[in-house]
């Protein structure tokens, strides 16, 4: 007896594949959605008590090409949220020097430091002229204590960035794997 056989979506085999592989292929998307950085008024929303807090201790500081915005081992001032310009990430780990990549306006930077022991972990400068601007971490602080979620939201976007970072490491040793086993140097 040769009829069609119903695959486990109830539909007949080969009806249901190009849809099968379309959703596949969102689950594999929402995996590289959930490591994508959270649009800064989703991070920052809180009530207007807060948010009043917030602005009201803030201050935007303007740096030039070159000039360090904060060195690692020193003390994090606050949240930093880079306003305009392009800024370059390095660190010192055991002697030696390595670039971290580059930050542009509009992204977060430090949640490692304003969460945890509130040493910055790498240095910062910039790259172009730009601005930044500073959420000093004594209103933070005060943020956290009055609205904790506040904190967990910045949590939550540290736990991301660390996924992305280490996504794109385990994407380049894989790189570096095949290319030599192929025979190929690296670029």
């Amino acid at each position: 007896m040769g009829g069609t056989r119903a695959n486990r979506n109830g539909t007949e085999d080969g009806a249901g594949t190009r849809e099968e592989g379309a959703m596949q292929a969102e689950a594999g998307f929402g995996r590289k959605d959930a490591m994508a950085p959270r649009p800064l008024a989703e991070l920052l929303q809180c009530p207007p008590a807060i948010g009043s807090l917030l602005n009201g201790s803030a201050h935007c500081v303007d740096y030039e090409t070159g000039a360090v915005v904060f060195r690692q081992s020193e003390m994090c001032l606050g949240l930093y949220v880079l306003a305009a310009g392009q800024f370059l990430r390095r660190t010192e780990r055991k002697e030696t020097r390595l670039m971290l990549g580059t930050s542009r306006a509009g992204e977060l930077v430090e949640l490692a430091a304003v969460l945890g022991d509130k040493r910055h972990t790498y240095t910062l400068s910039a790259q172009t002229q730009g601005s930044v601007l500073l959420l000093p971490i004594e209103a933070l602080n005060q943020a956290f204590s009055e609205y904790p979620l506040l904190r967990m939201r910045l949590l939550e976007e540290l736990a991301r960035e660390v996924s992305r970072a280490y996504f794109v490491s385990s994407q380049n040793r894989i790189l570096r794997t095949r290319q030599r086993s192929s025979g190929t140097s690296p670029a």
